[in-house]
């Protein structure tokens, strides 16, 4: 076979190859819902879902038993770039309005604990080289990833007090967004 028709094959199957990744990513597309946008709020309300989860002392902890105040839920892991990039604004919006400061909301930064890349250890000793303050749980048998269905990290939902969700968005938020998430639930 002679070089130019090895090239012409080559070229062939990645334009074959280009064509079926867009095709199923459309495919794929169509089936899961884009991130919540702060901006366009639904008027319907759909329940949290509950899950287990364990906190900082190593106890279960039900996430609907913090339901009667309103809940920032962020889903974020130690090796996420996007993560570790918003994890001082969250301190900073906790220190002044969760249970560091006003009490009036819930911060639940649960850690996605796969058993090999994040522990709670290696959680647990970030935040703690950090200095980050915030209340940590860990999602150590994914029963919070599979309830709220997460595809991409970090994802933050925000969460009335009565237990529904109001929005939510995926990927890094800053200050701004996060106190504008809060005003959502308060």
């Amino acid at each position: 076979m002679n070089k130019q028709l090895k090239m012409i094959i080559t070229a062939a199957g990645f334009a074959l190859l280009l064509i079926t990744a867009v095709i199923g990513y459309q495919l794929l597309s169509s089936r899961v819902e884009s991130p919540m946008d702060l901006e366009s709020t639904s008027t319907q309300r759909q329940a949290a879902p509950d899950f287990s989860m364990v906190d900082n002392d190593g106890n279960a902890v039900r996430f609907s038993s913090l339901f009667g105040k309103p809940i920032v839920l962020n889903f974020w892991a130690s090796w996420c770039p996007p993560c570790r990039i918003e994890m001082p604004d969250f301190d900073r919006v906790w220190k002044e309005l969760g249970t560091g400061g006003t009490n009036e909301v819930y911060f639940v930064m649960l850690n996605l604990v796969d058993g090999r890349r994040e522990t709670v250890e290696i959680a647990q000793r970030y935040i703690n080289e950090h200095g980050y303050s915030f209340p940590i749980y860990f999602d150590v048998h994914q029963e919070g990833a599979r309830a709220y269905f997460i595809r991409s990290i970090p994802t933050t939902i925000f969460i009335d007090r009565d237990g529904n969700i109001i929005n939510g968005i995926q990927g890094a938020i800053n200050e701004q967004t996060l106190r504008r998430g809060i005003d959502l639930i308060r």
